[in-house]
């Protein structure tokens, strides 16, 4: 049985579409979802706060690839642009990033560039943590340690940056 948490990502257009129409497509595996962050953008890019939340799905046949392509293929439908004419970090219709997998409880560790696991990044970012740790506080990171310590570790400033915006969630998903 493999297990995966994913972070979604909008600050293009109907952002709240975007994200509803990505968690309607990982509905058949997901366990919890997080509430809707606003966010500022990442990377030094100038554009558009972001919305983001997190997701955790679940499905015995699906490997770490399967989520990846799950992800892209949600993407795609959304008209997400990966050329090599993106902007990195960049403006985005669907962002979905393949955080963590976990195969019979254990996490897995990935150096392969198409999918590095754990996300090299998310240990940096509160707008990742900030929800995740909202529905799995507990959960240990390979490598890194506990989604709630790593939030912890960021500087304050940045966590007070991830505000609490609604709930984008899919149809008949209850409030966490």
């Amino acid at each position: 049985m493999t297990r995966a948490v994913l972070s979604l990502g909008s600050n293009i257009g109907d952002r709240e579409a975007h994200l509803r129409h990505a968690l309607d497509a990982l509905a058949p595996w997901t366990t919890a979802v997080s509430s809707t962050y606003a966010t500022a953008p990442w990377g030094g890019v100038s554009q558009d706060d972001f919305l983001n939340l997190v997701v955790a799905v679940d499905d015995p046949d699906a490997g770490p690839y399967d989520w990846l392509d799950r992800a892209q293929r949600a993407e795609r439908s959304r008209a997400r642009d990966r050329s090599a004419e993106a902007v990195r970090w960049g403006p985005r219709t669907l962002d979905i990033d393949v955080l963590t997998v976990e195969d019979a409880g254990e996490g897995m560790i990935n150096d392969d560039p198409l999918l590095l696991l754990p996300h090299p990044r998310l240990s940096e970012r509160a707008f990742v943590l900030v929800p995740w740790a909202e529905i799995e506080s507990e959960t240990t990171v390979p490598g890194r340690g506990r989604v709630a310590e790593l939030l912890a570790a960021l500087p304050a400033d940045e966590r007070d940056g991830v505000v609490r915006s609604g709930g984008t969630r899919s149809p008949g998903e209850p409030d966490q």
